[in-house]
Protein backbone atom coordinates (compact mmCIF):
# COMPACT_ATOMS: atom_id res chain seq x y z
CA UNK A 1 0.00 0.00 0.00
CA UNK A 2 2.85 2.39 0.48
CA UNK A 3 3.26 2.58 -3.30
CA UNK A 4 0.39 4.70 -2.94
CA UNK A 5 2.28 7.69 -0.68
CA UNK A 6 4.37 9.32 -3.45
CA UNK A 7 5.31 12.04 -1.92
CA UNK A 8 7.70 13.27 -4.97
CA UNK A 9 4.62 13.04 -6.92
CA UNK A 10 4.18 16.19 -9.13
CA UNK A 11 0.40 17.32 -9.47
CA UNK A 12 -0.66 17.32 -12.85
CA UNK A 13 -3.23 19.93 -14.34
CA UNK A 14 -5.43 16.79 -15.57
CA UNK A 15 -5.53 15.41 -11.70
CA UNK A 16 -8.68 15.13 -9.94
CA UNK A 17 -7.30 16.36 -6.74
CA UNK A 18 -8.71 15.27 -3.41
CA UNK A 19 -8.78 16.69 0.26
CA UNK A 20 -9.30 13.93 2.57
CA UNK A 21 -9.54 14.87 6.37
CA UNK A 22 -8.49 11.76 8.31
CA UNK A 23 -8.06 9.75 12.08
CA UNK A 24 -5.62 7.08 11.58
CA UNK A 25 -6.37 4.19 13.89
CA UNK A 26 -4.06 4.01 16.68
CA UNK A 27 -0.77 2.63 15.86
CA UNK A 28 -1.57 3.55 12.09
CA UNK A 29 1.28 5.97 10.74
CA UNK A 30 -0.34 8.78 8.69
CA UNK A 31 1.23 8.15 5.40
CA UNK A 32 0.22 4.53 6.12
CA UNK A 33 -3.27 5.68 6.44
CA UNK A 34 -3.11 8.32 3.38
CA UNK A 35 -1.81 5.18 1.12
CA UNK A 36 -4.61 3.57 2.05
CA UNK A 37 -7.35 6.23 1.13
CA UNK A 38 -5.32 6.51 -2.38
CA UNK A 39 -5.32 2.52 -2.48
CA UNK A 40 -8.23 1.99 -1.57
CA UNK A 41 -10.30 4.85 -3.79
CA UNK A 42 -8.59 3.82 -7.29
CA UNK A 43 -6.61 0.57 -8.00
CA UNK A 44 -6.04 -1.14 -4.53
CA UNK A 45 -7.58 -4.57 -3.39
CA UNK A 46 -7.42 -6.75 -0.89
CA UNK A 47 -6.90 -9.50 -2.77
CA UNK A 48 -4.44 -10.83 -5.89
CA UNK A 49 -6.02 -10.26 -8.78
CA UNK A 50 -5.35 -12.10 -12.37
CA UNK A 51 -5.97 -9.31 -14.24
CA UNK A 52 -3.51 -6.71 -12.44
CA UNK A 53 -0.68 -8.06 -14.85
CA UNK A 54 -2.36 -7.96 -17.79
CA UNK A 55 -3.02 -3.43 -16.96
CA UNK A 56 0.05 -0.90 -15.82
CA UNK A 57 -2.13 -0.16 -12.39
CA UNK A 58 0.50 2.58 -11.97
CA UNK A 59 -0.96 4.53 -14.87
CA UNK A 60 -4.15 4.70 -13.16
CA UNK A 61 -3.67 4.43 -9.24
CA UNK A 62 -3.99 7.40 -6.73
CA UNK A 63 -1.40 8.74 -5.27
CA UNK A 64 -1.53 10.12 -2.07
CA UNK A 65 1.39 13.41 -2.46
CA UNK A 66 1.20 15.70 0.95
CA UNK A 67 0.16 14.66 4.23
CA UNK A 68 -0.69 18.12 6.61
CA UNK A 69 -1.60 17.34 9.99
CA UNK A 70 -4.72 19.82 11.12
CA UNK A 71 -3.39 22.55 13.29
CA UNK A 72 -5.24 21.80 17.10
CA UNK A 73 -6.27 18.36 16.24
CA UNK A 74 -4.86 15.56 17.81
CA UNK A 75 -4.13 12.41 15.24
CA UNK A 76 -5.59 14.62 12.31
CA UNK A 77 -4.20 14.86 9.04
CA UNK A 78 -5.42 16.58 5.53
CA UNK A 79 -4.22 13.72 2.79
CA UNK A 80 -4.27 14.76 -0.10
CA UNK A 81 -5.13 12.66 -3.08
CA UNK A 82 -4.20 13.08 -6.84
CA UNK A 83 -6.04 10.66 -9.33
CA UNK A 84 -5.55 10.36 -12.78
CA UNK A 85 -8.32 11.57 -15.41
CA UNK A 86 -7.75 8.13 -17.21
CA UNK A 87 -9.44 6.58 -14.58
CA UNK A 88 -13.03 7.80 -14.59
CA UNK A 89 -15.56 7.42 -17.29
CA UNK A 90 -16.60 10.94 -19.14
CA UNK A 91 -19.76 12.59 -17.88
CA UNK A 92 -20.37 10.70 -15.15
CA UNK A 93 -20.85 11.77 -11.88
CA UNK A 94 -22.16 8.23 -10.47
CA UNK A 95 -18.59 6.90 -11.81
CA UNK A 96 -16.54 9.94 -9.85
CA UNK A 97 -17.72 9.61 -6.48
CA UNK A 98 -18.42 5.99 -6.77
CA UNK A 99 -14.39 5.67 -7.30
CA UNK A 100 -13.88 8.61 -5.09
CA UNK A 101 -15.71 8.15 -1.37
CA UNK A 102 -17.79 4.92 -2.56
CA UNK A 103 -16.01 2.01 -0.29
CA UNK A 104 -13.29 4.10 1.32
CA UNK A 105 -15.37 5.61 4.31
CA UNK A 106 -15.33 2.10 6.41
CA UNK A 107 -11.64 1.05 5.93
CA UNK A 108 -9.81 -0.40 8.77
CA UNK A 109 -7.00 1.90 9.30
CA UNK A 110 -8.82 4.83 9.48
CA UNK A 111 -10.90 5.73 12.43
CA UNK A 112 -12.54 8.64 10.66
CA UNK A 113 -12.60 9.68 7.62
CA UNK A 114 -14.22 12.78 5.41
CA UNK A 115 -14.05 14.70 2.04
CA UNK A 116 -13.12 18.35 2.40
CA UNK A 117 -12.24 19.05 -0.58
CA UNK A 118 -12.56 18.36 -4.22
CA UNK A 119 -10.54 20.06 -7.44
CA UNK A 120 -12.26 18.70 -10.94
CA UNK A 121 -10.40 19.62 -14.02
CA UNK A 122 -11.77 21.70 -16.80
CA UNK A 123 -11.28 19.23 -18.84
CA UNK A 124 -13.05 16.47 -17.40
CA UNK A 125 -15.96 19.30 -16.26
CA UNK A 126 -16.59 20.37 -20.08
CA UNK A 127 -17.41 16.32 -20.24
CA UNK A 128 -20.61 16.73 -18.43
CA UNK A 129 -23.36 18.35 -20.21
CA UNK A 130 -26.55 18.51 -17.20
CA UNK A 131 -29.95 17.61 -18.03
CA UNK A 132 -31.42 18.02 -21.68
CA UNK A 133 -34.19 20.36 -20.60
CA UNK A 134 -32.90 22.57 -17.83
CA UNK A 135 -34.20 23.01 -14.36
CA UNK A 136 -37.36 24.56 -15.24
CA UNK A 137 -38.64 21.91 -17.42
CA UNK A 138 -37.86 19.02 -14.77
CA UNK A 139 -39.91 20.95 -11.99
CA UNK A 140 -42.68 21.70 -13.93
CA UNK A 141 -42.75 18.07 -14.98
CA UNK A 142 -42.92 17.07 -11.22
CA UNK A 143 -44.98 19.83 -10.38
CA UNK A 144 -42.23 20.28 -7.34
CA UNK A 145 -40.83 24.09 -6.65
CA UNK A 146 -39.04 25.92 -4.06
CA UNK A 147 -37.00 22.84 -2.63
CA UNK A 148 -33.79 20.61 -4.65
CA UNK A 149 -34.03 17.33 -6.15
CA UNK A 150 -32.79 14.57 -4.27
CA UNK A 151 -32.39 11.10 -5.58
CA UNK A 152 -31.53 8.18 -3.17
CA UNK A 153 -32.37 4.42 -3.13
CA UNK A 154 -34.01 3.23 -0.29
CA UNK A 155 -32.84 0.59 1.55
CA UNK A 156 -34.62 -1.64 3.96
CA UNK A 157 -31.43 -2.73 6.05
CA UNK A 158 -30.83 0.72 7.14
CA UNK A 159 -34.13 0.68 9.13
CA UNK A 160 -36.84 1.37 6.66
CA UNK A 161 -39.29 -0.98 6.27
CA UNK A 162 -39.99 -2.69 3.00
CA UNK A 163 -43.90 -2.77 3.39
CA UNK A 164 -43.46 1.52 3.99
CA UNK A 165 -41.61 2.03 1.19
Amino acid sequence: RLTYYTPDYQVLDTDILAAFRMTPQPGVPSEEAGAAVAAESSTGTWTTVWTDGLTNLDKYKGRCYDIEPVAGEDNQYIAYVAYPLDLFEEGSVTNLFTSIVGNVFGFKALRALRLEDLRIPPSYIKSFYGPPNGIQVERDKLNKYGRPFLGCTIKPKLGLSAKNY
